[in-house]
């Protein structure tokens, strides 16, 4: 057993279940030879994380899920673990391998009865292998109960393969999912655990690929990524001993209309923070006061309308659009007039739902441009609802690529970051609920913009940019806690991860 860290790549189920097939016809394992790895993987696990184990509680439903735990059972009474087998789903549906499973326990004489929801879990371990990646997203009304009983009982969960109502592929639920402790996966981790609800509820993650070799697992096509800073540091422009400001990009933000100029203050200062080498910022003429004492090295222009604007928009080579930005007419008119240059942007926050709206920008397919969108944004922009998005983040993903032609980051647990429909969508494995307050947002399109004042491309800025910033927000927590941080508590920390990762 490896425990998780960064394995990379990502697989959707039926890439799995491929695999699995290659692995039994290559490798000489049986289905059964799987399940049983697969269980005893878990049992392992069970008796490091929760020693001392004395009575084990194993929710088993009807698939292969089922059968890894049947395993589990099996293996502590072996070792004289107390165990009590719940029993859901239809035995005559079992595969060869579930029952064969099902009558190690029946031998070892572990009492299995059905699932009753008056059933006692006032201590020990819960094992929860009753939906596995074969999981279509509909729980059914006994297992919801069974759910909804593990739950509510308070004790640790270990769940085999992903925690029971999460779907694989998405990381959606649509009514209940087990929250575990623990989650065991195997084969190969699944795009579902680290994104959206999936995220949330299965707790520490370790993987075991079950001793499918590297030759096996490298003929699959990738679903997704997990980023790594480690290897995406290596893209952060070096500063050569004879540089000049000039040499060093020119970031715009453009944003901050009546009570929101905080926003686009907040997205200057990520650009400078990343290396820009000069910062403007075009604001309502009430706000430069207050940028000026936040951050003087800021360049803060009052305009009043986009003829104002027009003049400043030669300076730039790169645009950040939207922090704070509004949706009145001056919004408007700003975005309009920005929208005029050929200039790569990073389009945020009321800039996207003016878009939405479909207005003002009409050219949506020949531009240069990086969206940051939250889930309501992407819903907005997608004509759908925020449900939709969460229930399959993935999709949302790509109808946004083909809708825009953009180089698109979808945020949340687990953001997604995707520059091509041909390619595996990135997903960022940094990052804490502290995030969860305003000004996030404004920090990273700032931070990605700054990455491309520099010479960064789209897609690697925004990969980069992703992972500094939820990377710096987890130092933070680390040094601060995770009650009370602000958005621009993460900027000290964006400066000492840079120095540290690249020294």
């Amino acid at each position: 057993m490896s425990h998780y860290l960064l394995q990379q790549s990502l697989l959707d189920t039926k890439t799995i279940q491929n695999i699995e097939h290659l692995a039994c016809q290559e490798a000489d394992f049986s289905r059964f030879d799987l399940m049983y790895k697969a269980g005893r993987s878990a049992f392992d696990e069970l008796t490091e994380n929760f020693a001392p184990l004395t009575l084990l509680h194993v929710f088993c439903g009807s698939g292969n899920n089922g059968g890894d735990g049947y395993v589990v059972a099996h293996l502590a009474a072996q070792a004289d673990i107390a165990v009590q087998v719940y029993e859901l789903g239809d035995k005559a549906k079992m595969s060869q391998q579930t029952l064969k499973a099902r009558a190690l326990c029946i031998d070892a004489k572990v009492n299995c009865q059905p699932f009753n929801s008056i059933c006692c879990l006032a201590e020990g371990v819960i094992v929860d292998s009753l939906l596995g990646v074969g999981f279509d997203g509909t729980v059914r009304d006994n297992y919801a109960e069974a759910i909804e009983c593990i739950n509510s009982s308070l004790l640790p969960v270990l769940s085999i393969d992903l925690p029971s109502g999460v779907v694989a592929n998405t990381g959606a639920i649509h009514d209940i999912a087990v929250k575990a402790d623990v989650t065991v996966t195997f084969v190969a981790a699944k795009p579902g655990l680290f994104t959206g609800r999936g995220s949330a509820l299965c707790g520490e993650l370790v993987y075991d690929s079950l001793d499918i070799t590297e030759s096996i697992l490298h003929q699959a096509l990738v679903s997704a990524r997990l980023m790594s800073l480690e290897d995406l540091i290596d893209y952060m422009p070096q500063v050569e001993a004879d540089v000049h400001k000039n040499q060093r990009g020119h970031c715009m933000v453009i944003g901050g209309d009546h009570g929101t100029g905080g926003a686009s203050i907040l997205a200057s200062q990520a650009c400078l923070t990343l290396g820009s080498g000069l910062t403007t910022l075009a604001t309502r003429p009430e706000h430069v006061s207050a940028c000026l004492v936040r951050q003087p090295e800021i360049m803060a222009c009052g305009v009043v309308s986009g003829q104002e604007l027009e003049p400043l928009l030669g300076k730039p080579n790169v645009l950040v659009l939207g922090p704070g930005l509004g949706m009145s007419s001056w919004s408007e008119q700003l975005l309009q007039k920005a929208m005029s240059t050929n200039l790569p942007m990073v389009v945020d926050a009321d800039a996207l739902n003016i878009i939405a709206q479909g207005r003002v920008v009409k050219d949506l397919t020949s531009r240069s441009w990086v969206f940051t969108p939250h889930p309501g944004e992407a819903a907005r922009l997608l004509g759908i609802s925020v449900s939709e998005v969460e229930q399959d983040r993935f999709a949302a993903v790509r109808k946004l690529q083909e809708k825009y032609n953009a180089v698109i980051v979808l945020k949340g647990a687990g953001t997604l970051v995707s520059g091509g429909l041909s390619q595996p969508i990135n997903i960022c494995p940094y990052g804490n609920p502290a995030m969860a307050t305003a000004g996030m947002g404004d920090i990273l399109s700032g931070v990605i913009a700054g990455l491309i004042a520099q010479g960064v491309d789209l897609q690697t800025a925004a990969e980069l940019g992703c992972c500094l910033h939820s990377a710096a927000a987890d130092m933070a927590i680390d040094e601060m806690g995770s009650r009370g941080l602000v958005a621009g508590d993460i900027l000290p920390f964006l400066s000492a991860l840079l120095n540290d990762e690249l020294s």
